[in-house]
């Protein structure tokens, strides 16, 4: 029998430089933050965040990372999806921030528009219009 999963909890994101992480996620994402502890033993934050009043992302800093494997496609976590309800607005958005952002695609199983972006530490972050 599986096990009886009933959401996603959370995201967990290590960044290398965590304000501007934190700035890029609260202001540019427009995520809220629940709470942000700093952890003296391991010298790291902890950020917690929230969509829409829903707890999504924890953002950790920590001394001296290793680097994120990326491209070729690499095994593990690809990218994170965000849905949105105007994806050209959003774009317009991100471009007007000087974030670079693909052009736009159709979903080929669901004619739905998507694109990619990336976060300050080139974690790959998608918009899907639903």
């Amino acid at each position: 029998m599986p096990l009886n999963l009933q959401q996603v909890h959370h995201i967990a994101i290590i960044c290398s430089d965590y304000e501007r992480s934190k700035q890029f996620y609260t202001e540019l994402l427009g995520l809220t933050i629940i709470q942000e502890i700093y952890r003296e033993n391991r010298d790291s934050y902890k950020l917690d965040l929230a969509l829409n009043g829903n707890y999504i992302i924890e953002l950790f800093s920590f001394p001296d990372p290793p680097k994120r494997v990326s491209k070729p496609e690499a095994i593990g976590l690809r990218h994170l999806a965000f849905a949105v309800s105007d994806i050209a607005k959003e774009v317009q958005y991100l471009e007007q921030l000087r974030i670079v952002v693909e052009p736009i695609r159709i979903d080929e199983l669901t004619n739905k528009k998507f694109t990619f972006f990336q976060d300050p530490d080139g974690l790959p972050l998608e918009l899907y219009e639903v």
